[in-house]
């Protein structure tokens, strides 16, 4: 009963969300970076975040997630606010830094640190080296999952996959909680979108999804590689973007249309194909996990398939 209570908390106020925004002209505006041809309303996240910590609450109280897990997440209130400031007051990248900073040091603090880095052939268990990898996962998958919210459906149906991948391999009322919270918004900003995620939404999914990585990771090293191989789409196209900007001698904080799928949609599919194709890549990349027992050769696997993919879409639209 709780799940349907909070989906259709999440649909209704992403629809009074959508109708205040359109009202007081809260609309993301076409710019360079974007994939949208006209003015949308924007914040449909605040339906999300409000949401999830609804649901946080209410498993917490009845005894339905573990305490440390519950303060590592409850510290994304932090960066939702922020983030909710950010879409509407347009924060310095430095105030957003600092921010995402204090956060990921409250979240590995609630989850008493990052306990061991498993690398296959030998594993990393000095804390210091520990606690500034999963430091900077989180930092990191803060703003990739904000640099990936880019057409229609795209962040959601992340999000989605990654709570039920999450639920299927791992159980946890948390995954049906996020996932309820999405789908209630998905509905308003699948295909042609009535409304977008904003900030404060692509932040906390990004947040959660590291701390769900790091959370399992301490209940056993190889799940690290679990959750990296599981969430690959994201990262993988994030990361050699970046790699390539770097390469090409690009100033990193320019705004661009360069990742995968912005690229695929200059070659002409659409938003909706896009995000399908999507959802095939993330099949796949869940069959790999759950078929495959060495955790190593999935993980191999995974990066040889999404390489694959980036080439692909070099073929329909050549990264310059």
């Amino acid at each position: 009963m709780i799940y349907i209570l909070l989906f259709i908390a999440s649909f209704s106020l992403t629809y009074l969300i959508k109708n205040y925004a359109i009202k007081k002209s809260l609309l993301a505006v076409v710019n360079e970076r974007s994939s949208h041809t006209a003015p949308t309303p924007h914040g449909g996240g605040i339906a999300i975040a409000i949401t999830w910590f609804a649901g946080l609450f209410y498993l917490y109280f009845n005894d339905m997630i573990d305490s440390a897990l519950f303060y590592a997440l409850l510290v994304g209130v932090v960066i939702s606010l922020v983030s909710f400031f950010d879409d509407i007051y347009e924060l310095s990248p430095k105030a957003r830094l600092i921010a995402q900073a204090l956060v990921a040091i409250g979240g590995l603090v609630a989850l008493g640190g990052f306990e061991s880095l498993n690398l296959g052939i030998f594993t990393v268990e000095n804390q210091v080296i520990t606690n500034l990898f999963a430091f900077l996962l989180i930092v990191w998958y803060i703003n990739l999952y904000n640099f990936l919210d880019g057409i229609n459906g795209y962040a959601g149906s992340e999000a989605l996959f990654l709570a039920l991948a999450g639920f299927l391999l791992f159980g946890g009322a948390h995954f049906i909680v996020l996932a309820v919270a999405v789908v209630g918004f998905l509905f308003w900003n699948w295909n042609r979108a009535k409304i977008f995620m904003g900030d404060v939404g692509s932040t906390l999914l990004g947040y959660n999804i590291a701390i769900f990585t790091i959370y399992y990771a301490n209940q056993e090293a190889t799940n690290l590689w679990v959750w990296i191989i599981i969430f690959g789409l994201f990262w993988f196209d994030a990361t050699i973007t970046l790699l390539r900007r770097k390469r090409n001698g690009e100033k990193l904080s320019q705004a661009h249309k360069k990742h995968a799928y912005q690229r695929l949609v200059q070659a002409g599919w659409s938003h909706y194909k896009v995000t399908n194709w999507s959802i095939f890549i993330n099949c796949l990349l869940f069959a790999i996990v759950y078929f495959m027992s060495d955790i190593f050769a999935s993980f191999v696997t995974a990066i040889l398939l999404l390489y694959i993919i980036v080439k692909l879409v070099d073929n329909k639209k050549a990264f310059e």
